[in-house]
């Protein structure tokens, strides 16, 4: 299993209990698929670098978890399906990026 971190920002035009319920579905969809949640962060409503689709702010939620690298796929297609992503992006951690998240999970707690 390789470790992972998915950054997704969601429409602004969501309630809180509409942005908690789509980061639900998008972990359940990796708890399905045989993932283990590392670490989920809410970095809750950023103003966003450069419009898009008209929309200048956007809920930002990071997910780290540990996966197989067939999970990213389903991962993806779903993120595409969803009209309220407005944008995504998942990498693969290396060790050093892994040791350094670990580190910052243990400043934050």
């Amino acid at each position: 299993m390789n470790n992972y971190e998915t950054v997704f920002i969601l429409t602004p035009d969501l309630s809180e209990a509409q942005v908690k319920e789509a980061v639900a579905k998008f972990v359940g969809i990796l708890k399905g698929e045989g993932a283990e949640i590392v670490n989920e962060e809410n970095w809750g409503l950023k103003k966003l670098a450069y419009q898009i689709q008209k929309k200048t702010t956007g809920y930002y939620q990071l997910v780290e978890f540990q996966a197989q690298p067939e999970t990213i796929a389903v991962l993806e297609t779903q993120f595409r399906r969803d009209e309220n992503v407005l944008r995504f992006l998942t990498f693969r951690q290396d060790k050093f990026a892994a040791e350094y998240a670990a580190k910052r999970r243990s400043r934050k707690a």
